[in-house]
């Protein structure tokens, strides 16, 4: 792989199955400037067609996960190119949401804005103890993501995040279900990692269909979501894959039960 050139706003890392991606602005509290989406959006396309990875780490490093979008380059956008602007936002935001395999966001410091809209489209979310999220956006006349957000702590609790912009820590987070697990300061990156790790175990055309059951199920009345997972259920049930993974299960049961003492 060639080294990231000294601008580079996101770095990309290969750890084994896991690929980790970190965004790379630390003067600008990575601020999510037109480049670095762009070159986010680049690295997840090489991810994707990359078959040794696994599963991918979303992360702004130690400090600060994103301060949210580039305010000085909104600032400047005119009026012939909002439009444009916006489009790339979605993008890159529905690389992330749709990616087809795992996405683990690692989150110290601050996630604000569209830091807090990058965390959430990922499949889940490990946090430092010292993470903060917030939704600011209508303090300047803007509406924060909301679809993504309500499918983790539902419609009250979205709507009093994104009204109200208060700042939410870490424990927080955890205990209305934005978060997955919290990890103390100089652990979290591992912790994501490790998470990743095991993902990157699972057949990845069941996780797949986990992600794509995840999104459409809670949009569907119930006989059809019922409809839906057992037409998956029947697909995987289909493939060669089950059929090892079955008796490779059996036999380390089996294994275990001979070994384990009297």
């Amino acid at each position: 792989m060639k080294p990231a050139p000294e601008d580079a706003t996101i770095l990309l890392e290969k750890r084994n199955s896991v690929a980790v991606l970190t965004l790379n602005r630390p003067h600008e509290m990575n601020a999510l400037s037109s480049d670095m989406r762009r070159e986010l959006l680049e690295a997840l396309l090489l991810l994707g067609d990359d078959d040794e990875v696994r599963a991918v780490v979303l992360t702004g490093g130690e400090y600060v996960f994103s301060a949210g979008m580039d305010i000085k380059e909104m600032s400047e956008i005119p009026d012939e190119r909002i439009d444009d602007y916006f489009r790339s936002m979605v993008r890159y935001l529905s690389k992330i949401y749709t990616f087809r395999k795992p996405v683990v966001a690692a989150v110290g410091g601050i996630a604000l804005g569209g830091g807090f809209n990058l965390a959430v489209v990922c499949d889940m979310i490990i946090a430092s103890e010292s993470a903060i999220f917030g939704h600011p956006e209508l303090k300047f006349g803007l509406n924060p993501l909301f679809g993504p957000l309500m499918q983790l702590v539902g419609m009250a609790k979205a709507k009093e995040i994104t009204m109200l912009g208060e700042p939410i820590g870490a424990r927080e987070a955890l205990r209305i279900g934005l978060v997955n697990k919290v990890a103390p300061p100089d652990n979290f990156m591992k912790e994501a990692v490790a998470v990743a790790e095991e993902l990157a175990k699972r057949s990845p055309k069941a996780l797949e269909v986990v992600k794509k059951l995840s999104d459409v199920v809670p949009r569907l009345d119930k006989a059809s979501a019922l409809e839906l997972e057992f037409v998956e259920s029947a697909f995987l049930f289909s493939m060669p894959e089950r059929k090892v993974l079955m008796n490779e299960f059996i036999m380390n049961q089996f294994l275990h039960k001979i070994h384990k003492p009297s």
